[in-house]
């Protein structure tokens, strides 16, 4: 397994519609390949998702 598949992996959905959509435009800017661009919004939404459910399970124990 391969860091490109791992970040791809969560790109289902609205999240795999929006990668596809930038990813093109996105590659051609920065010289680097098509499955490149979609890993790295593909770890941006997992990280953000990481970081929303941190925030809620922090919000959680504090109102306890």
């Amino acid at each position: 397994m391969d860091v490109i598949s791992v970040g791809k992996a969560g790109l289902q959905g609205w999240r795999g519609k929006v990668a596809d959509a930038v990813a093109g435009p996105v590659a051609r800017r920065a010289g680097v390949a098509d499955d490149q661009v979609r890993a790295a919004v593909g770890a941006l939404f997992f990280v953000l998702s990481v970081l929303y459910v941190a925030g809620a399970v922090k919000r959680l124990a504090s109102a306890r």
